[in-house]
């Protein structure tokens, strides 16, 4: 009996290093959204550009990346390059989040208004876009990172694909590398076009048709 209460807490004990092993040895990049192919989560924000604010619901029937950016984050500077290139390559709609942009160091002197944030926010990310590139449509401001929460953002910089109908169908942690754009984003954004192309081919006179699979590319 007492050989039994001391081989409990020891199987636990090994139970539990393996366990840890396993999750330090997994690459984040690798770890499973839940909210791979389910709606992508709705939000309205204000955009970096001032031209009024900016819902998914705008992008219906677009095969476009989301990507969770900002100027005081090291791995961005990493992946921008990669994003900018991809853009004027590929030619793929790109959504910048510009993610919690005012960190709590802005706020030493004394607490700022929504105003002076976004005003703030906007003059900090247009010098970093102006320096780095733009490879953004539109980039929309996540003050406070709610819309971050409800994507279920770990850190930035994050990528996601979303498809025509607004579903997440991919998402990548950390900087995205030539490799994984070319390899994996890619073959899943042209199939993602050619699905939503012959959706609305068969739903749409000839005429209607391509005008509709002409607005995709």
């Amino acid at each position: 009996m007492i050989q039994k209460k001391f081989l409990i807490p020891l199987v636990l004990f090994f139970v539990l290093v393996v366990f840890l092993g396993v999750g330090l040895r997994r690459d984040p990049k690798e770890i499973p959204s839940p909210l791979i192919n389910t709606a992508a989560p709705d939000f309205d924000l204000p955009t970096l550009k001032g031209e009024g604010n900016f819902s998914p619901k705008a992008y219906l029937g677009r095969v476009w990346l989301f990507n969770v950016w900002a100027t005081w984050c090291v791995s961005c500077r990493e992946e921008h390059p990669v994003l900018v290139a991809f853009a004027k390559r590929e030619g793929v709609p790109i959504v910048g989040l510009s993610y919690k942009e005012i960190q709590p160091s802005d706020e030493d002197k004394g607490p700022m208004s929504l105003e002076s944030k976004l005003s703030l926010a906007r003059a900090r990310s247009f010098e970093w876009l102006k320096k780095h590139g733009d490879p953004y449509q539109l980039s929309v401001l996540d003050l406070d990172g709610r819309v971050g929460i409800n994507y279920g953002v770990y850190g930035v910089p994050e990528t996601y694909l979303i498809d025509a109908k607004g579903f997440i169908r991919y998402k990548h942690i950390g900087p995205v590398t030539p490799e994984v754009l070319a390899q994996e984003v890619m073959p899943l954004v042209l199939d993602l076009q050619k699905e939503a192309s012959a959706k609305f081919s068969s739903n749409a006179t000839p005429s209607q048709s391509s005008s509709q699979h002409y607005a995709l590319q």
